[in-house]
């Protein structure tokens, strides 16, 4: 189990791609077919990644691969879940078979 908080990979995308290439968010946005306000959300943590927009990064950057993107993006939602899995009010099974 993950201990640390892993970056959403909006963040990644941001950080190790659009700025150290200096592209624009615009312009890679029209680059993915997409808006720019679409690629803002998930720049900015407020959405995801999805399977077609993994996809998209693939095509458009080649590394890293659609498969790599989703990685990220479900080790984010996963270390995010158990942040509140306290809250989900559910218990094992006691294996009364033992």
């Amino acid at each position: 189990m993950s201990m640390y908080n892993p970056a959403h990979p909006g963040e990644i995308l941001k950080d190790l791609v659009i700025d150290s290439l200096g592209l624009t968010i615009t312009d890679v946005a029209k680059h993915l077919g997409v808006s720019r306000k679409t690629l803002s959300k998930i720049l900015n943590r407020k959405a995801s990644i999805s399977p077609e927009m993994a996809v998209r990064l693939e095509l458009v950057f080649s590394k890293p691969s659609a498969d790599h993107w989703l990685r990220m993006q479900n080790a984010y939602d996963l270390w995010q879940a158990r942040q509140s899995q306290g809250e989900l009010n559910v218990s094992p099974y006691e294996n009364e078979a033992a």
